[in-house]
């Protein structure tokens, strides 16, 4: 009992001590300083005789990194305030923003307005230090919502966009997409077991930059109209009717799905091709798929140079719908469609067998797909959107 007494009282000498230290260390004198700490000038000069009248030099731990204050920088702001600077002044001086210098004093400054930089230095490398419980760790149930999503193929983005229009006034229900990926592709316990990463589009539990260097001849398909002389209007996204299209392929070059994405809403049309996908049936299976839909969404069709639409000519005197051929090895200029793709090969991998999937499942797969929230929709859903170019009276006036 008597030594933890003993131990406390020593704990808070050395406390006051340091303060001491710090304080002549920013030009105060002896006197003002026993007296800003409510002690005997007595304290003070014994202080200093034990230390040989010097005072103690401060060790400046190099363990902060550049975004963060460290002890010199601290001392800094002591002797720039003593000299009555301003913060902006101060953090001018010390390169860094105002703002910085600000949280800084509010954080560190003691009941009497005085900023110690040593002490201010220890409590903030402290702070770092303490160890805080990961987000989905500590919410179960935001844990649980988002691995029903993820089991659903959501990507982080498209959660994160969900859950801030679902909860709008609940911040506990708010993460950001970074957050999902930490979780996912780091070892440490984020509360996401890494089963869960497959569920990502890449399926890898590692991140990895994408690069392709593709060359190739040049296209067998007759009369291409270029994407150059697209109409305008398409880029900028306002009237919707103008699509993407592509092929995904199955193993060993057989089956395949051709996929449709409407640039302005986003909605996504995919069609199995179980059997081939030469130009009569990808011609077939474009032809049936614009024939569900009214005129005013049927006005431009952008596809890369694969020969399956070498019979683009035919498939715009039945449809009505003009054909634009992108660059070769250009993906991005079908942004829209190659996104559509990644998400269907969540559903339908590479070098599967794509025959086996019944027309039912792909009908819902495609659902699935447009009920999903968009970030470029303001995560609203490519279903809800379409529907609205569908059905909205000014769209067949146009």
């Amino acid at each position: 009992m008597l030594g933890s007494v003993l131990s406390e009282a020593q704990q808070r000498r050395a406390a006051r001590a340091e303060k001491y230290w710090q304080l002549m260390r920013n030009g105060v004198s002896n006197a003002e300083a026993c007296r800003l700490l409510g002690m005997h000038r007595r304290t003070g000069t014994q202080l200093r005789r034990a230390s040989n009248f010097q005072i103690p030099s401060i060790t400046v731990p190099s363990v902060t990194a550049g975004r963060y204050l460290d002890a010199r920088e601290r001392l800094r702001i002591a002797d720039l305030l003593r000299l009555g600077h301003s913060m902006r002044r101060i953090a001018v001086e010390l390169g860094r923003h105002a703002s910085t210098i600000k949280r800084e004093l509010d954080r560190h400054r003691d009941a009497q307005g005085f900023y110690l930089p040593r002490t201010a230095d220890h409590d903030a490398r402290l702070q770092r230090a303490r160890p805080k419980v990961h987000k989905l760790v500590a919410n179960a149930r935001l844990r649980s919502l988002v691995q029903r999503k993820l089991n659903r193929f959501w990507s982080p983005d498209e959660i994160c966009g969900w859950m801030k229009r679902t909860y709008p006034d609940d911040q506990a229900m708010r993460l950001c997409p970074e957050t999902i990926y930490r979780a996912l592709l780091l070892r440490e316990d984020h509360g996401l077991h890494q089963r869960y990463a497959t569920k990502l589009r890449t399926g890898r539990r590692v991140r990895k930059t994408r690069w392709r260097t593709r060359t190739g001849q040049g296209s067998r398909i007759r009369n291409m109209t270029m994407i150059d002389q697209r109409p305008a209007e398409v880029e900028t996204r306002l009237e919707a009717g103008h699509w993407e299209g592509d092929l995904i392929v199955g193993v060993g070059s057989v089956s395949a799905m051709m996929t449709l994405r409407e640039r302005k809403t986003q909605y996504g049309i995919i069609v199995n091709l179980p059997l081939d996908h030469t130009a009569a049936s990808v011609n077939a299976a474009a032809i049936s798929a614009f024939a569900n839909l009214p005129t005013h969404l049927k006005r431009t069709l952008t596809w890369d140079q694969g020969v399956e639409m070498a019979s683009h000519e035919a498939l715009t005197k039945k449809t009505g719908v003009p054909v634009y051929f992108a660059e070769r090895s250009s993906p991005w200029q079908r942004g829209a469609n190659e996104n559509f793709n990644g998400l269907a090969r969540q559903y339908f991998p590479k070098g599967t067998n794509l025959s086996v999937h019944s027309a039912e499942h792909v009908s819902h797969v495609m659902r699935e797909l447009n009920q999903r929230p968009r970030k470029t929709l303001d995560y609203d859903t490519p279903a809800a959107r379409f529907k609205a170019e569908r059905t909205a009276p000014a769209a067949a006036l146009r």
